[in-house]
């Protein structure tokens, strides 16, 4: 039977989007796999890591028919790619086997049973659903991802916060030394929803959202979401655990502020950096009248001094950073300026971009 039928990239773009969460090695050898299911001319592929499950349906040829069946997702994949981009390639079961054929090759692949496959099991109730264009989710990923911890024991920081409520949708990242916090307005009013979304969700969202027409529509239960958009429906767990509460970590009413231009002071950051030691990545600003000043040293006794004219008339500030949590926020800004507040060297600083008041960074200062 020909489960399957259609050109060499539209199968790899299909089995693509499904394929990220697969693990090569795991202790179920099935959930290396991806779920086949054919109905009719539509072809249903899942693929699941246990925490989160993939879905999408496309329309592809083949034999009338219903049938099911578990193939390997990455060799798959990597055949696939072998094969020029416009070539029709077909994926028939034979005796517990499905084969793969394009031009002159065959590749025979080994199958599990379909029944086999652990699907996530759906949570009973979701809130109500909303939507935002898929553009807007992306950005707003992008504004706070940098900012999770990795492998933290407060596992609750190894994602982001999501806090839906009335008109507004809000993003929060921290690793415990930063936070980053984007906000974005929805369509329709919602009641007030607050999940952790796990750093594996997180990033694997990042790779399949695009930047086209269209929205995500978004539903949170308890302990788990999902995901609806472009034909793909994506669920996964929840990080159980309590956030803190970033309200009272962004600073109000810093009294020093200056505006400058975001590339400058990159690249600037960027110039001091290279002089830091690999374990100890300090810099000091020096905020003065007209001058911001940025300096860095090494166990080398390796000096870095930089300069910039700014346009700054308020107290004179000498605070120490770790260079990378500043380039990390100034790179994944677009915007030409960017706005520093500070209080004193031992308080926190807040960065945001003037003219959206919907971003907001929090870095910590380091004793220098």
């Amino acid at each position: 039977m020909i489960v399957l039928k259609a050109t060499q990239d539209k199968v790899l773009s299909v089995l693509q989007s499904v394929a990220g969460i697969v693990e090569r090695r795991h202790t179920l050898p099935i959930l290396a796999n991806v779920l086949i299911r054919k109905t009719g001319g539509q072809v249903q592929l899942t693929t699941s890591d246990l925490e989160i499950q993939i879905r999408t349906t496309a329309e592809m040829d083949g034999d009338a028919g219903n049938f099911t069946t578990t193939v390997g997702a990455r060799k798959l994949i990597d055949i696939l790619r072998t094969m020029p981009a416009d070539q029709t390639v077909s994926l028939e079961s034979s005796q517990n086997k499905l084969v793969l054929k394009g031009g002159k090759s065959r590749f025979t692949l080994q199958t599990l049973p379909a029944e086999d496959f652990p699907l996530v099991q759906e949570a009973a109730s979701f809130g109500p659903k909303f939507s935002v264009p898929q553009k807007t989710l992306k950005d707003l990923l992008a504004q706070v991802s940098f900012a999770m911890a990795v492998h933290d024991i407060r596992y609750y920081l190894n994602g982001i916060l999501f806090v839906a409520e009335g008109k507004q949708l809000s993003l929060v990242a921290t690793d415990g030394h930063r936070l980053a916090f984007a906000s974005a307005t929805l369509d329709v009013e919602v009641p007030r929803q607050e999940v952790i979304l796990p750093r594996k969700t997180v990033l694997e969202m990042q790779r399949l959202l695009s930047d086209a027409e269209g929205a995500i529509e978004m539903q949170f239960a308890s302990n788990q979401a999902k995901f609806s958009f472009g034909g793909m429906e994506f669920v996964t767990k929840l990080v159980e655990g309590k956030f803190p509460d970033y309200n009272r970590v962004i600073p109000k009413n810093h009294k020093n502020q200056v505006t400058l231009g975001r590339a400058p002071l990159l690249a600037s950051l960027q110039r001091t950096a290279i002089l830091t030691s690999e374990k100890f990545k300090g810099v000091r600003l020096n905020l003065e009248p007209g001058t911001l000043r940025v300096a860095s040293n090494n166990a080398e006794q390796e000096e870095a001094m930089d300069e910039l004219d700014i346009d700054y008339g308020g107290d004179a500030i000498e605070i120490g950073f770790n260079v990378t949590y500043l380039i990390d926020a100034l790179a994944n800004m677009d915007q030409e300026m960017v706005k520093m507040e500070l209080a004193d060297s031992n308080s926190s600083a807040l960065i945001t971009n003037p003219e959206d008041a919907n971003f907001k960074y929090v870095v910590m200062p380091m004793r220098i």
